[in-house]
Formats: C-alpha cells, sequence, structure tokens
C-alpha cells in the first residue's frame, strides 16, 4: 500500500516536461490558458522522455484553430521504422470555443501574442499551457531584472539578519 502512495508522489513531482523560461523575461504575460495538444504516438513517448524545446516556439491562430509551432520534439532512437518523425511540425492546440474567440479578438485587434509556457502532463495527457502576452521594452526588462535583484536582495538580509 505505501508503495503505490510513493509511486504517486514521484509521477506528480515530474509532472512538468518543459518550461520555457526566456518567455518571462521577453514579454508581460496578462492571461494564462491551459490547452490540450494532439500528438503522434512517437512525440508522447519523446515527451516522457522529456525531448521537448520551447524555447523557440509560438502559437499561430489559423482558420479558427490554433496551432504550435516551432517546439522541437526529437524523436527516439528506438522509434518505429515505418514512422517518419518531423520534430518541428506544427501541432493542433484543442481550447474552448469561448477561450479561442477571446484569444483571436486580442492578438488580431489589441496586438497581443500568444507564447507557449510550460508543458506538462495531467491525469495522463499532455497540457500545454500559453500565455496571453504583450512584449516588453528594453527599459521594462532592466526594471525587472532590477526588481528580481532587490527580491533576492532582500531574502538575504532578512535570512541572516
Amino acid at each position: 500500500m505505501a508503495d503505490k502512495k510513493s509511486k504517486k508522489n514521484i509521477k506528480q513531482q515530474n509532472a512538468n516536461i518543459a518550461v520555457n523560461r526566456q518567455a518571462t523575461h521577453e514579454y508581460t504575460i496578462e492571461e494564462r490558458f491551459e490547452a490540450g495538444i494532439v500528438l503522434e504516438g512517437w512525440e508522447v513517448k519523446s515527451l516522457r522522455d522529456g525531448r521537448i524545446q520551447l524555447k523557440e516556439s509560438y502559437v499561430v491562430i489559423r482558420r479558427g484553430e490554433a496551432w504550435l509551432s516551432g517546439a522541437h520534439i526529437s524523436p527516439l532512437l528506438s522509434a518505429s521504422t515505418h514512422v517518419n518523425p518531423d520534430s518541428i511540425r506544427a501541432k493542433k492546440l484543442l481550447l474552448h470555443r469561448h477561450e479561442l474567440s477571446k484569444l483571436i479578438g486580442s492578438v488580431e485587434r489589441k496586438g497581443y501574442t500568444l507564447i507557449p509556457l510550460s508543458m506538462y502532463w495531467k491525469n495522463g495527457r499532455a497540457k500545454l499551457e500559453i500565455g496571453l502576452a504583450k512584449g516588453k521594452q528594453l527599459h521594462d526588462k532592466r526594471a525587472a531584472s532590477k526588481d528580481r535583484d532587490w527580491q533576492r536582495e532582500k531574502g538575504r538580509i532578512l535570512k541572516k539578519g
């Protein structure tokens, strides 16, 4: 009985597949959405092995559907011989209609950008967290780094004294 609980804890700890750390530095995130993702079998196996890179990826809206472009999933060496893996193919994102219409309006009218923030497992399915974001100017990035440095320094001071 104790073995099952420990296995569940291990699965919950390793729920994150990939995180786009550069996204929060380059953009201010206004809103976050959770999207399902349509994957092929070899892609799921590669995700379980952690072979994905979200750094240069982005979300595009074409014909009323959301697509993940530029995400690189490298295939496993033990992939099947009859499958020709395309590591950077566009992957369809699954969103509710009202979420999709809100995203379309924000991107087309207000000049927002859709960027993938993280990919994780939820109930055995791969989910992608996308952010509705605006690009930061250089002075915004500097202010954010100053705030981050101050928070770190403040933590050190409080820890000592």
